[in-house]
């Protein structure tokens, strides 16, 4: 058998499971999708990809040293499935990450930005991690394949794709590479700047948040105007998907709730802090998540039954019981 068999093997053995890996990478996406959302995690795109049959192949075939650097491809090559993660600001790439290692199983966790920042440099910055399905977890689909996530910010991926093109085309003048390097450097410098400031943006944001000072529809409340209470009604919330507020609205159109004044009379109902003990976040629940918890305790199964939360109803149960299992 010569030495580049067992990577042929390897090759056609994928070629004949990408079909199937395929369905996998969706499936992976709409979970992780509904983990978020669930988690009330603000993120901007969560998107995936199946590695190609090409992309593969040239993997397998690398080497180092004149040995293979990946013996078994199958199993090495651990990026088959590949989900990426658009987050607004770093803080919410640690919470996604807290979110993925509570309800998935987390067999890696690499911070590339951390990794580069203690070689004191600046550069590509970027949560990579490896997870899979929990046994019993019910989705066949995803049964025995891992994921690759990546999870960035909207700036960090900005940078990372932009140095990515500019590299692969391999076009710049070998007089050029020093001050390329050098331009990709401060570039990633002056991202990380910008980081932060979106951070103390939000921060303040969040503080200073005021009361609704618009005037609401007649007969519903809307995403907007509902946004901006819950801004001042959970001022240490972090921030929700925008498309959430819409969603949420339309469930209090559902429960007859028609007005921000009667919203916030409901809300007086709830122990809101008996509410944060027993649902145990880890990371800073956004205030559609506050607010999606706050009626759950109020309309229990009503609540979950709602034709809103017809994509959702295991995990709201999961959450009911922990809302209704006495404390101890």
């Amino acid at each position: 058998m010569s030495e580049q068999e067992p990577v042929r093997e390897a090759v056609r053995a994928y070629a004949a499971r990408q079909p199937q890996l395929a369905s996998a990478t969706q499936a992976y996406v709409a979970l992780i999708q509904v983990l978020l959302d669930d988690a009330g995690i603000d993120y901007l795109s969560v998107t995936g990809r199946t590695k190609s049959v090409a992309s593969f192949a040239a993997k397998a075939n690398r080497t180092e040293g004149g040995r293979p650097l990946y013996p078994d491809p199958l199993d090495q090559i651990t990026d088959q499935i590949g989900v990426r993660v658009i987050t607004y600001v770093h803080s919410d790439v640690a919470a996604v990450a807290e979110v993925l290692d509570d309800e998935l199983v987390m067999l890696d966790d690499r911070d590339l930005g951390e990794e580069t920042a203690r070689s004191g440099r600046f550069g590509y910055a970027s949560r990579h991690l490896l997870v899979e399905t929990r046994a019993g977890a019910e989705l066949p689909v995803l049964e025995g394949h891992r994921a690759s996530v990546q999870v960035r910010t909207v700036l960090q991926h900005a940078w990372a794709e932009f140095e990515h093109d500019i590299r692969y085309k391999g076009n710049v003048p070998e007089d050029a590479a020093a001050d390329l390097d050098r331009r990709f450097t401060l570039a990633a410098g002056l991202i990380e700047l910008a980081d932060r400031e979106f951070a103390t943006i939000r921060e303040r944001i969040q503080a200073a948040a005021p009361g609704s000072t618009t005037e609401p529809e007649a007969d519903r409340i809307v995403g907007q105007d509902l946004a901006t209470f819950l801004a001042g009604h959970y001022s240490d919330a972090g921030w929700s998907h925008t498309d959430h507020y819409d969603w949420i609205a339309d469930l209090l159109t559902q429960l007859g709730i028609d007005s921000i004044d009667d919203l916030a009379d409901l809300l007086t109902s709830v122990d809101a802090d008996a509410v944060i003990r027993r649902m145990g976040y880890r990371y800073p629940a956004g205030a559609v998540r506050r607010l999606d918890d706050a009626l759950l305790a109020i309309f229990g199964e009503q609540y979950v039954t709602l034709a809103g939360n017809s994509h959702r109803v295991p995990l709201l149960r999961a959450r009911l019981e922990k809302l209704t299992t006495p404390e101890t």
